[in-house]
């Protein structure tokens, strides 16, 4: 009996066994069939998937948690969800999802993705095994962490790439970037908002960052004080000195009524000297003629040289019946035409008596623009030579080369902008580049091309005829990664072809590299070989092209900016550089050494040109001195809050010429306002504004650490002072006694700067507070300090009378802004970035106020159409609380064409 029921038992437990090995085997049928039910895509299907795919960006967190990789980025890291919508049923795989994102992904959660980043930004999404199609209406998710933080929404970068063997990859609809039909800015639909405070807006617990609020706006904005400013006798920027006539019976200031217009005597000044400016004062309304059968007010422009005075000085003399500029050279007589041009008012017919001698405080007045990231017009450079002029800004540092564009011409090199001009969808980069910073696989795409050597010599010539510098940059020898698979597409040609001297001829690369890298921008292959012969006749080559054009168009290359930036550590396997590291009589004797080497010799190269050098500070500290031609200008670029003062005055005592271009207050890709709907870059600041950019003090870089904060809105601490290790090694030192830099630039890098519009929106109005620091030195500056000084919250070398009347320049300077200048801004269509109008709700009322009084302001409640703001609105019966986020306001142009921001009020 005990035998049958083992028996049986055995007999079930089998039968349970069949039932579950059945069960799992028929899942894995119908797996398997799911799995065959999916196939390689059509293009057609792949099109449209690409229409309908629904994609979301959403941020989760900034607060690093533990799933963060402690040996990337500091062991910060933030998590985004991606979320996938299908419309309909989607039955295919093999395909996958290219995508830029600036921080790498660090990991991710996925039962059906995988996430790897490639380079550079360019990151794919692949499908797994376990993929199983989308159903019509079904969403799908994956969650990624990336470096560091996102702290704004512009970080989340356009245009989705689906692709799938031997298909054309296409932009996935949903990702692409929209223009906002009020601002005309970019807008990117597929991001959420950021909103939530401590997860979203803050880097850490300790970051003390407040989000601008309308509230907190209007209450900066009240220091602007109440009333309208008389701004007619403003000049930007502000003269040296001046001296307004009055009225001897009223005390009033006198005027002169120019509606006739001006009747030009030119002298023996060539007409071609100003015509750029009598051009720019035509189209302000002043009519303008050197006939004699015009009868307007007689102006006079004379030069008279004066060794004593520096280039560009003039005078201007408005008197009862005559207008008289003189310079001490045609820049002079063209500055003085510019102030002429600063003292009008679009529609008013008068001008005030005046007496000015001007000179600028620095001789380098300059500007960078990064047109090699994503591609600027040519357009858009002529129309920013005539503000630069019109601002008297001298310098303009044209960055034309980096990892993601080549954008200059090269007669006989033509795969530098065949390749490295273009990004599209070719993973073996013989046809373009890479897309990158969300660029697309259209090789037509605004953000791709480069300038024709006619282009750049248009450039050139306009320039010159403004008074302007173009320094060219093609950052080397790391930032160029455009140029390396530009001159590996033309090994490769030739290589085929079986011309092996010619494809080795500007070879940069060097095929046994087996070096592992990794840029600030993430890329592997980024960087030029310095060992490598060929390396420098690629470079002679291209500046001897370049000095060609510059001398064809009429404006000598005096300088080239070698780049010479963020250098990765390259080279450590290479084949030639262990063998050069071995044998040179250059005294290397490491891989380290190897990027200042490389400097010294391109410096060299150009000295033999008759060009001098500039380069950023950090490659340029590393090299030796006696290596090095008598003149190169040291771009500074440290952050103050990090003490990058001691590598300016480390460079400045070496009597290199220093040209501050400070990140934190002359970085114009950062963000304005701290708001997360702030377009730009922050990793040195939240917020610079045109407000920061008046308070600088150039001259004393220490001293800003006694009001301005970090980029966490913390106090810092600034020690000038001299110090030394514990060997009595000197470390840092103040500048020595009658040492001062050469000038100020202002930089915009355009990693996610993609149209022309937004990078006017970026430089303006911030451009015409750099040309006033640049141009005049203010009363209310604190002197540099030369036996050294430690800076803090608690030390008060800039003290209260100081403070206020900076305070009080500064009120001024927006008053004139927003009543004369955005005007001029306009007419020469200029999209000036237009404020974020203050707001609060205060008894029953709505106030607004606005940081360019001149501006006007609307606003708009729930329900109800927009109305013009003219003074405190009734709200009946609303306070500030629950229903305050129903109300918004925005500035308005002074041509009522554009509107600002929109923002609630709370």
């Amino acid at each position: 009996m005990k035998n049958l029921l083992l028996i049986f038992l055995m007999l079930l437990l089998s039968a349970c066994g069949q039932s579950k090995q059945g069960a799992a085997e028929l899942a894995s049928v119908r797996a398997n069939q799911a799995e065959s039910a999916l196939r390689q895509p059509s293009q057609r299907e792949l099109d449209r998937i690409a229409a309908d795919l629904d994609i979301k960006y959403r941020l989760v967190t900034n607060i690093p948690g533990k799933h963060c990789d402690a040996n990337q980025s500091e062991g910060k890291c933030f998590e985004v969800e991606l979320s996938f919508t299908a419309g309909e049923a989607i039955e295919v795989n093999n395909w996958s999802i290219y995508f830029s994102q600036i921080a790498p992904v660090q990991s991710f959660e996925s039962q059906e993705f995988t996430i790897k980043h490639l380079n550079g930004d360019l990151h794919r999404i692949s499908l797994k095994d376990s993929f199983t199609g989308f159903k019509a209406g079904e969403t799908k998710k994956l969650l990624f962490r990336a470096n560091f933080w996102m702290l704004s929404e512009s970080d989340a970068l356009p245009n989705y790439m689906i692709y799938s063997e031997q298909l054309q990859a296409r932009i996935i609809k949903s990702t692409r970037a929209k223009t906002d039909p009020e601002t005309g800015l970019e807008a990117l639909p597929f991001v959420e908002p950021i909103h939530d405070v401590e997860k979203q807006f803050k880097r850490n617990k300790q970051d003390a960052t407040r989000w601008l609020s309308s509230k907190d706006l209007y209450q900066r904005n009240l220091a602007l004080g109440q009333g309208t400013a008389d701004v007619s006798r403003v000049i930007i920027p502000t003269p040296k000195h001046i001296r307004y006539v009055k009225d001897d019976n009223t005390g009033e200031h006198r005027l002169l009524d120019i509606r006739r217009g001006v009747k030009v005597d030119f002298g023996p000044l060539d007409k071609k000297a100003v015509n750029a400016a009598l051009q720019r004062l035509e189209s302000l309304g002043l009519a303008v003629s050197d006939t004699g059968k015009h009868q307007g007010i007689p102006l006079s422009l004379e030069v008279q040289a004066d060794d004593s005075k520096v280039i560009g000085s003039y005078g201007l003399e408005i008197t009862p019946d005559a207008i008289k500029i003189t310079g001490v050279d045609a820049n002079g007589v063209f500055n003085g035409l510019q102030s002429l041009a600063s003292l009008m008012r679009i529609g008013a017919g008068e001008l005030p008596l005046v007496s000015i001698e001007d000179e600028p405080h620095y001789g380098f007045r300059g500007l960078m623009v990064d047109v090699a990231r994503n591609f600027h017009s040519k357009d858009f450079i002529l129309d920013l030579l005539d503000q630069m002029a019109a601002y008297k800004l001298n310098k303009l540092h044209l960055h034309l080369g980096d990892d993601e564009g080549w954008r200059l011409e090269i007669p006989g090199l033509p795969e530098l902008t065949q390749v490295g001009g273009r990004r599209c969808f070719d993973p073996q980069e013989q046809d373009c580049l890479i897309p990158q910073l969300g660029a697309g696989p259209d090789p037509d795409s605004t953000v791709n091309g480069y300038y024709s050597v006619a282009d750049y010599q248009e450039i050139l010539k306009a320039a010159s005829e403004r008074y302007i510098q173009v320094i060219p940059s093609l950052d080397m020898p790391g930032h160029s990664r455009a140029a390396v698979k530009a001159m590996t597409a033309r090994y490769n040609k030739y290589l085929a072809l079986e011309e092996y001297e010619k494809a080795s001829q500007f070879q940069l690369h060097e095929i046994d590299d087996t070096s592992k890298y990794s840029s600030v921008q993430y890329y592997h292959d980024n960087t030029i070989n310095v060992c490598l012969e060929s390396s420098y006749a690629f470079v002679k080559e291209v500046m001897t092209q370049v000095q060609a054009m510059h001398r064809q168009a009429g404006q000598p290359i005096r300088r080239y900016h070698i780049g010479a930036d963020e250098t990765a550590g390259a080279w450590t396997e290479s084949p030639a550089c262990r063998a050069f590291i071995a044998d040179n009589d250059a005294g290397i004797t490491g891989a380290d050494e190897l990027g200042a080497y490389f400097i010294e010799r391109v410096a060299g190269i150009l000295a033999e040109l008759d060009i001098e050098t500039a380069a950023w500070s950090d490659g340029l500290s590393h090299t030796r001195k006696h290596k090095m031609p008598p003149v190169v200008q040291a771009n500074a670029w440290g952050l103050l809050p990090w003490e990058g003062h001691k590598q300016a005055h480390e460079l400045a005592n070496r009597n290199w010429q220093v040209v501050v271009s400070t990140p934190d207050v002359m970085y114009f890709d950062f963000p304005y306002e701290a708001d997360p709907k702030e377009h730009g870059y922050y990793w040195a600041s939240r917020h610079t504004n045109t407000e920061k950019i008046f308070q600088f003090m150039p001259d004393n870089l220490p001293v800003h650490a006694e009001f301005w904060l970090d980029r966490e809105d913390r106090p810092f601490v600034s020690d000038d002072t001299y110090i030394k290790d514990g060997q009595g090694k000197l470390l840092s030192a103040p500048l020595e006694e009658g040492r001062k830099f050469l000038g100020l630039q202002g930089q915009l890098w355009s990693e996610n700067t993609r149209s022309d519009d937004l990078a006017e929106h970026k430089i303006f109005p911030r451009l015409l507070a750099l040309a006033e620091r640049a141009w005049h030195l203010p009363d209310w500056a604190v002197p540099y300090n030369y036996q050294g000084f430690k800076y803090s919250r608690e030390t008060r070398a800039f003290d209260d009378n100081r403070r206020k009347a900076r305070d009080n320049s500064w009120a001024l300077f927006a008053a004139a802004l927003g009543q004369k200048e955005f005007a001029k801004l306009e007419r020469a269509d200029i999209s000036y970035r237009l404020p974020t109008v203050g707001a609060k709700i205060e008894s029953g009322r709505l106030w607004a106020n606005i940081a360019f009084p001149g501006l006007d302001i609307e606003y708009k409640l729930a329900g109800q159409n927009w109305q013009p703001y003219h003074g405190p609105v009734a709200l009946n019966g609303i306070n500030a609380g629950a229903a305050a986020p129903k109300i918004q306001v925005r500035s308005v142009s002074k041509n009522g064409k554009r509107r600002g921001r929109t923002t609630y009020v709370r």
